[in-house]
């Protein structure tokens, strides 16, 4: 039953990742813009803000789908967990507020997915050992 919840709870956080990333490829240039304007107030420089507003689409698109099929799981939670600490950061530095408790929730499920990894059977990386 483990495995099953722990499938389950990986399925949940990667179709999170994956759909933030899915959406967000095709109108990259728009998303940049926005979140480089969101920082335009911040203590961030838009030499970091923009990088960041461009790598940030594909990270998520990226980590989402190794979750999905279960590939690179362990690495693939550390970037998610190192992604939403970046975010937890800039969204700080923006105060807003608002989007910090879905933040805190989805490094929260990183970190519990994470510690318990060993019940990842239900994954390519289990078949790869094999």
């Amino acid at each position: 039953m483990e495995t099953t919840s722990f499938l389950f709870l990986r399925l949940a956080v990667a179709i999170s990742m994956f759909g933030h990333g899915l959406v967000r490829l095709p109108k990259l240039t728009a998303f940049s813009n926005w979140m480089v304007g969101s920082f335009e107030n911040s203590l961030l420089p838009k030499i970091i803000v923009t990088p960041f507003s461009y790598l940030l689409p594909i990270a998520e698109f990226a980590i989402g789908f190794l979750l999905l099929l279960g590939l690179f799981t362990k690495p693939s939670l550390i970037a998610g967990s190192l992604v939403m600490l970046a975010l937890l950061f800039g969204t700080s530095m923006i105060e807003n507020w608002e989007a910090i408790p879905s933040q805190l929730i989805h490094i929260s499920l990183f970190a519990l997915l994470l510690h318990f990894a060993d019940y990842n059977s239900w994954a390519i990386d289990t078949l790869i050992k094999k």
